[in-house]
């Protein structure tokens, strides 16, 4: 009998491998653990419609951890089941700071994804969002919006995120940002991690922390990785991501979260 209730695993650079591939072998091991009762919560800083297609490829329905746990969602229904709104306020001097220092950047709602200006959208960018099966949408002028974001997120080089992070780090403010990749850095509700979402799916279904398995493999996935009764990272990850993690498996491109659910669960 598999002791773990939940498993919680991110998508990019955990799920996947850098081809965007979920392998057959780790598919196999993902659905044997779920027909054994473990639910399977995937938990990424992506947002659902670019989400929901990879639960679909696994066989599965559920619920989906979003936006780095800014917003929880049942596939199936597309219904949101909690999220984290920022002020309009709160996120204007972020903005200000890109339009003045030229980095993207795009704003999220739970469902859809805005830049300010069509003429952003380059070849280059479009191709970006098409890797995650985002198609983005052009802010409405009136502003009507500007109370349902979840997310800020800056991309670039990974140079220049390392620029930005520096300088927001010395910023006073009530928001978390946090390093989702090398070359994005996400903007949220001081609540929102990928921690707190998945503390709060366990509280619904009265799941205790000792009987979740999450797996990840970058910043954005400590939170998580220390609530979870087992926090595994992959190989591929920073070194402060294995600190965080009590075990470490093998990279998003050798099957590492299949052999992670070998070992603990089947």
């Amino acid at each position: 009998m598999n002791r773990f209730q939940m498993i919680a695993l991110d998508v990019d650079g955990t799920l996947i491998n850098d081809h965007h591939e979920i392998t057959p072998k780790t598919r196999e091991s993902v659905l044997e653990v779920a027909k054994q009762g473990a639910e399977i919560l995937l938990c990424t800083g992506r947002n659902p419609s670019s989400t929901i297609p990879l639960l679909e490829q696994l066989g599965l329905v559920g619920t989906v951890i979003t936006h780095n746990g800014a917003v929880t969602m049942e596939s199936a229904t597309r219904k949101i089941i909690h999220q984290y709104v920022i002020a309009d306020s709160e996120l204007a001097p972020f903005k200000a700071y890109c339009r003045e220092h030229h980095y993207h950047f795009d704003l999220n709602t739970a469902n859809d994804l805005y830049v300010e200006r069509e003429d952003i959208l380059t070849e280059e960018v479009l191709a970006m969002y098409g890797k995650f099966y985002v198609v983005p949408l052009v802010l409405p002028v009136d502003g009507s919006l500007t109370d349902q974001m979840v997310k800020m997120t800056a991309f670039g080089t990974k140079e220049q995120m390392d620029e930005l992070e520096a300088e927001w780090n010395t910023w006073m403010h009530e928001l978390t940002i946090i390093r989702s990749g090398d070359y994005f850095i996400d903007i949220m509700h001081a609540r929102a991690s990928k921690g707190n979402a998945l503390k709060h799916c366990a509280a619904s279904r009265e799941v205790d922390a000792s009987a979740i398995l999450a797996i990840g493999n970058y910043y954005n996935d400590i939170t998580m990785l220390q609530f979870a009764g087992v926090g595994i990272a992959m190989d591929n990850s920073p070194i402060e991501v294995k600190a965080a993690a009590d075990d470490i498996t093998l990279s998003n491109n050798e099957d590492g979260v299949h052999l992670a659910l070998v070992k603990y669960c089947l």
